[in-house]
């Protein structure tokens, strides 16, 4: 599954971005992110800061001190 500029992303990112595609319309919190795709928290929230500053995933603040939720 592939976004057209979506090749040039290392792995991990690709990963949280395939997880985010294939969960499509859904809100996810990165700790959820990281237990289902078994990767550390550290490194999905890494990813998903990258992923931000692509514009290719939404996100948006839960309320609740720096917590997101992200969606494709």
């Amino acid at each position: 599954m592939y976004y057209w500029g979506i090749r040039w992303l290392l792995m991990g990112q690709q990963e949280v971005y395939d997880f985010l595609c294939k969960n499509k319309g859904k809100w996810f919190t990165s700790r959820e992110i990281s237990e289902k795709l078994k990767v550390s928290i550290g490194s999905v929230t890494m990813s998903l800061k990258k992923l931000r500053k692509t514009n290719i995933i939404k996100y948006k603040n839960t309320g609740k001190r720096n917590t997101y939720q992200y969606k494709v």
